[in-house]
């Protein structure tokens, strides 16, 4: 019978009511809180004989409990729940029927379902149901006929999937890897740039970025006029970190302060190059345990600068240092008579007194400082920062910089103007749209292009030197600014917001920020900067020297000549290798040193210490031993080329900054590659017939020499 409910064991029958029964019950029962508060929960909530729920006040249980007829289970409401929020008293609150519901105030008629904990349950299904799908799946691939069951089968398995894994990581590595071979570093020796025009206002050359073959070559470097220019001022930081010491402590006492480092090959110029380079080191806010370390570090050396900003590489550093130089960055004056006259320019009057003095800082700083009367410092031409891990020699870096302060308009020093019609293979080269700004062809870059003075302008230099990567940016490990860029970067609100990312592209970004974007002279060195010939990048090969790098010019010369006199393919492979296309010949990448993406070994297993080091050199003979042939070690040795000999009798003109060095054994091997060595090998003094003695100063006469240690001595007699 429909709405009649049996309980079994009892003698009466249930039935639910209907629901206009229900709506007369709801009707007559009194929900007034203060009532049902003070009423006991068995007094409100007891059931009747009819199986209604007694809520009336004031009704006593026993008069229920007296009847015979047993308490059925509530029957579900045939009414639709609505939620309704209302206050509860404490008492209902700690009630365990608010579980189930409760009713809203008398004038509403409606019921309130509070389910505490509803949603986790469904919670609960719906994670038992993944979990069971995911199970199901397993237990599918398990009964496979093919799934392995045996351990021969387990662990084939296994080789297989490993395999697999490894296979598919090295060809994510291969494709994500945008340096897939080696550069041609002798076409880059052989062809330098003639232009600094900022990629992004010329045709920017395609890869692999060979520069076009001109007709008339840029002057050979150095210039002979060199040591009669005024010398350049060179602030230099070397990023550090806290934990740093020991590779600091290599830079200080190798090429922070060698002679060989700032004065040159040979005789030298006893300093006077370097005598306005500063090297300081750059760190950030040193960590708890090193805060005393560090201040004890500074104490002794103070060669130390801690910017105002957490230690990082990408996160601001380079900003908040180019920042603290616009203020802080002072380098020694010129101390001597020049036979050209010292520049003049917006800067050159402001001074500061010449402050407390490293014991790597130059010679004539020292002098200066124990006369009594320092001179005051004044601000440096170039702000420059390097990393750790490179190798720098000043004098070679100081060369440079010189001559981009007394180069015109966006060519390189000494070199007329010709116009870009002129150029070898410049009108067969790719034509491409300048990325932004004004086009090549505009006014402005043809004035600069020309040399030609800007009405009102001020002429300070605006130079960004350094290895261009990619035609895109300077790479990271060494580049340099004019003045009047760091004083521009330190102001400019749109740079400020250009600081978080990598630092060698966000510096990129800046210059072309600059009002005089156009007028930058992008100086970009391809040649003498290169990745020690142990690292296996495609920046390495060995040890690099001019007298190498000759060879390399006649042989890539001699090279192109010949393809291009064939009728056939001539003239297209000629302008391809101009240009830097794949047909680009492999030949002009082979180093006698190291191989793109190999381990360096070292031509023979038995091999002391300073033929090891010989090997290292590019196109020496100790490079090209092999084991079995006629030539030997010692033979190669005897036949090595002298320091005289391999920087071809002048001063400067060799390799600027070695990097990659991850160890510090590459550190000491660099270092005694470029600061160690005879003048003369013993072939060589055998075919001059000259004492060695007289010829030959090594390392340790060097350093014993009583006129480098002056500087320390005015050091110990202040």
């Amino acid at each position: 019978m429909a709405g009649i409910v049996d309980f079994s064991g009892s003698s009466h029958l249930f039935r639910a009511p209907t629901n206009e029964e229900h709506r007369d019950i709801l009707s007559g029962i009194d929900y007034r809180e203060s009532g049902s508060s003070n009423t006991p929960l068995s007094e409100r909530c007891s059931f009747t004989d009819a199986g209604y729920p007694n809520v009336m006040p004031g009704r006593s249980s026993s008069s229920s409990s007296s009847s015979t007829t047993p308490t059925p289970s509530r029957a579900s409401s045939p009414l639709p729940f609505s939620l309704h929020s209302s206050s509860l008293s404490e008492t209902e609150s700690n009630s365990p029927l608010l579980g189930l519901g409760r009713y809203t105030s008398s004038g509403e008629h409606h019921w309130i379902w509070r389910s505490l904990g509803s949603s986790s349950p469904r919670r609960r299904k719906r994670d038992g149901r993944r979990w069971r799908t995911f199970k199901g799946i397993l237990r599918r691939i398990v009964r496979h006929p093919l799934f392995p069951r045996q351990p021969l089968t387990i662990i084939l398995a296994l080789l297989v999937f490993t395999v697999f894994a490894i296979s598919l990581t090295l060809i994510l590595l291969y494709v994500l890897n945008p340096d897939k071979e080696a550069l041609p570093w002798r076409a880059y020796c052989t062809i330098p740039s003639t232009t600094s025009v900022p990629p992004h206002y010329r045709n920017a050359l395609p890869y692999p970025y060979i520069n076009p073959l001109p007709k008339v070559m840029p002057p050979s470097f150095p210039p002979d006029d060199l040591d009669t220019l005024p010398p350049a001022g060179l602030f230099l930081a070397v990023f550090s970190m806290d934990s740093s010491l020991e590779r600091r402590m290599l830079i200080r006492t190798t090429w922070a302060a060698h002679p060989r480092s700032r004065n040159g090959a040979g005789e030298g110029d006893d300093g006077m190059g370097t005598s306005r380079t500063v090297v300081r080191f750059v760190l950030g806010q040193p960590r708890k345990g090193w805060e005393r370390r560090i201040q004890s570090e500074m104490e002794m050396y103070n060669d130390m600068i801690i910017l105002p900003c957490p230690e990082n590489m990408n996160a601001g550093k380079s900003h908040a240092y180019f920042t603290w130089a616009a203020s802080n960055a002072w380098v020694p004056p010129v101390y001597f008579n020049t036979t050209q006259p010292v520049p003049e320019f917006s800067y050159s009057n402001q001074n500061f007194p010449a402050p407390r003095l490293a014991p790597h800082d130059p010679y004539f700083a020292w002098k200066d400082s124990a006369s009594g009367h320092p001179r005051p410092w004044v601000r440096p031409d170039f702000v420059a920062k390097v990393d750790d891990d490179a190798f720098v020699m000043l004098a070679e870096l100081e060369a440079r910089m010189r001559l981009e302060l007394y180069a015109t308009g966006q060519r390189p020093y000494g070199m007329p103007y010709t116009s870009p019609v002129s150029v070898s293979f410049r009108v067969e080269a790719p034509k491409a749209e300048p990325q932004t700004g004004a086009p090549v062809d505009t006014p402005i870059s043809s004035m600069v292009e020309q040399g030609m003075p800007r009405d009102g302008s001020v002429d300070d230099p605006l130079v960004y030197w350094g290895y261009l990567v990619k035609e895109q940016f300077m790479a990271g490990e060494l580049y340099g600014l004019s003045w009047s860029l760091v004083d521009w970067v330190s102001k400019d609100p749109s740079v400020k917001g250009l600081t978080k990312g990598a630092e060698d592209k966000q510096t990129a970004k800046w210059m072309g920020l600059h009002p005089r974007a156009a007028e930058i002279r992008w100086s970009s060195d391809h040649c003498w900067i290169y990745d020690h010939p142990r690292s296996g990048t495609v920046y390495s090969h060995g040890f690099l020297f001019p007298s190498e790098v000759s060879r390399v010019k006649k042989s890539v010369l001699a090279f192109l000549d010949k393809v291009s006199r064939n009728s056939s393919i001539g003239t297209t492979f000629a302008s391809n290798a101009a240009v830097g296309t794949s047909s680009t010949p492999l030949s002009l990448s082979h180093s006698s040193v190291s191989a793109f993406g190999t381990r360096y070994q070292q031509p023979l297993q038995e091999m002391d210490l300073a033929h090891s080091i010989e090997a290292l050199v590019e196109g020496s003979y100790m490079s090209e031993l092999q084991e079995g042939k006629s030539m030997g070690a010692e033979r190669a040795w005897r036949a090595r080329e002298g320091r005289i000999t391999r920087y071809q009798n002048k001063r400067v003109g060799g390799t600027v900054v070695v990097h990659f060095i991850k160890k510090h054994m590459w550190f000491l091997e660099t270092a005694l590659a470029f600061l160690e060595g005879d003048n003369f090998s013993q072939a060589e003094l055998e075919s001059l017939n000259a004492d060695v003695s007289r010829l030959n100063v090594g390392l340790a006469s060097v350093w014993t020499d009583s006129s480098v240690f002056k500087p320390m001595n005015a050091s110990a007699a202040l």
